[in-house]
């Protein structure tokens, strides 16, 4: 297992399906998650740091396993606006 630490950028949807396939660059590393993808895209964005763990594919892709995000998470984000608007 790999762990890698950066900025999220090209974050995209890749195949749409009961679990779909999440394709993101992470310090210049090729990205995909299926495992919790859609959780993961209510919690990141573009330009949030976070921390993945996964293997490397053929290709040389990392293959993410699991993932923390570094600070508050997209969610947390949309929520605090959602109060202070009220």
């Amino acid at each position: 297992m790999e762990s890698l630490k950066g900025t999220v950028a090209k974050l995209k949807i890749v195949q749409f399906s009961q679990q779909p396939l999440v394709y993101f660059q992470l310090a210049d590393t090729n990205c995909l998650i299926a495992a919790h993808s859609l959780n993961f895209l209510a919690d990141v964005e573009n330009g949030m740091k976070i921390v993945v763990l996964g293997k490397r594919n053929t290709r040389g892709q990392l293959i993410v396993a699991k993932y923390a995000v570094l600070g508050k998470t997209k969610l947390m984000n949309d929520f605090q606006t959602y109060q202070t608007a009220s």
